[in-house]
């Protein structure tokens, strides 16, 4: 199994920035794609954004492209979320999972965290 532990994330106002951070445990690999999913009230969870093993093939949801980026260390099993212009409509829990590809993030296989909590204020 992989754990998953996120951190970074806080209360900002809107159009401020914040950068997440997420370490892989447990039976991780550099191959495995990597992505960052959030959850808001009463919606459900949703892909924001998705690396694969090599940083080249990376998505990223309508609505936050142009305004989020993703990265990651392969020699630290860590992938971030760098997020900037942030709208209250970001506000979310965020959370990042392991999957087989960016295209199969649907199939995220590791264990869910208790994920950061992303608060923008208007």
């Amino acid at each position: 199994q992989v754990q998953l532990v996120e951190s970074g994330g806080g209360l900002v106002q809107a159009g401020g920035s914040l950068r997440l951070s997420c370490a892989a445990s447990g039976r991780t690999s550099s191959t495995y794609a990597m992505g960052w999913f959030r959850q808001a009230p009463g919606k459900e969870r949703e892909l924001v954004a998705a690396i694969g093993w090599s940083g080249s093939s990376t998505y990223y949801a309508d609505s936050v492209k142009g305004r989020f980026t993703i990265s990651r260390e392969n020699g630290k099993n860590t992938v971030y979320l760098q997020m900037r212009s942030l709208k209250p409509e970001d506000t979310a829990v965020y959370y990042c999972n392991v999957g087989p590809s960016v295209a199969t993030m649907s199939r995220a296989f590791g264990s869910w965290g208790q994920g950061t909590q992303v608060t923008v204020s208007s």
